[in-house]
């Protein structure tokens, strides 16, 4: 039976995760517990440098070193000075592959993901093999942990209470521009290519007119209005198809019918087989609008 169920390595000034093992359990105590790892991996610079936390059956234990973490949930029957040894050499690990620098410089979640592979393999050998560390090294964690006992977190802190809302951890919101859509279809390309196209249109048009229109008596500043209105409404179709935002069957509805209306007002300046194709170049972009949908969250690799 494994003793180490799961390991993570954080930035210690924000919590931000930059790897984790990849292992999927389904006890509803490990998943409970790994939800309180991830809302004291955001507090650790209120404890010192090593601590523990039990939640039931299973402790938390975390190593702090410079701006890196190592947190690991282990069966609380694991000795603790055995989880620090395991704790030690992953930091060990992940300072040896990657400079304090592209650590400082991470922005997004699991930018080091790849570092799995070394954390699987420390693990295993925590797990499966007798002889895991020198007796020196065993010896000199233990006698560290003597004379500097790690802290106990109790989970129930009213600091830890605060990064937990019904259950969840809040460390990273994400914003409207985070979510992914599913991916551009062929008849989407098209579109985007086919507003472009109106778009300019519509501005070498009213821009033309423009300079005419105020040489002369402004009486055509409608039609300069006409045609920069829908200039701009094809290129937020393009926006609102490459990228999600909230609402978007109004604003599709509304840059549908503004498109509509500024082309039959044109009607003179255009002709009916013109106006017909700008109104179906927005049909086409607001059905490929409606029907991208976002997809389902990606899986957060267990952790």
């Amino acid at each position: 039976m494994s003793m180490i169920l799961f390991a993570c390595v954080v930035r210690v000034r924000d919590g931000l995760p930059l790897s984790a093992s990849t292992d999927f359990h389904l006890d509803q105590d490990f998943l409970e517990c790994r939800k309180r790892l991830k809302a004291l991996s955001s507090i650790l610079t209120q404890y010192p440098d090593r601590g523990t936390a039990r939640e039931r059956d299973l402790s938390i234990h975390f190593h702090s070193l410079g701006d890196i973490a190592c947190l690991g949930i282990c069966a609380s029957s694991y000795p603790a000075v055995m989880a620090f040894c395991f704790l030690e050499e992953l930091h060990w690990e992940f300072a040896a592959s990657y400079d304090a620098s592209s650590v400082g410089l991470a922005s997004r979640p699991y930018a080091f993901l790849e570092f799995d592979n070394v954390i699987q393999k420390v693990k295993s050998r925590f797990n499966y093999t007798n002889c895991i560390q020198s007796k020196f090294n065993v010896e000199k964690i233990q006698e560290e942990l003597r004379l500097r006992p790690p802290a106990l977190v109790k989970l129930e802190d009213a600091e830890l209470r605060n990064g937990m809302v019904k259950g969840h951890a809040e460390l990273h919101v994400e914003s409207a521009a985070a979510y992914r859509m599913q991916p551009v279809s062929a008849l989407g390309i098209l579109s985007l290519v086919l507003n472009i196209m109106c778009g300019a249109l519509n501005l070498i048009r009213g821009v033309h007119l423009a300079e005419y229109s105020f040489q002369e008596d402004y009486t055509g500043i409608g039609n300069v209005i006409a045609f920069l209105l829908p200039f701009v409404a094809c290129f937020v179709l393009c926006y609102l198809y490459l990228f999600y935002s909230s609402a978007r069957k109004i604003k599709v509805f509304v840059l549908f019918v503004t498109i509509c209306l500024c082309n039959i007002y044109l009607y003179g300046l255009r002709n009916i087989w013109q106006i017909l194709f700008h109104i179906g170049v927005t049909s086409l972009s607001s059905h490929q609008i409606l029907t991208r949908q976002v997809v389902e969250k990606q899986p957060d690799f267990g952790v």
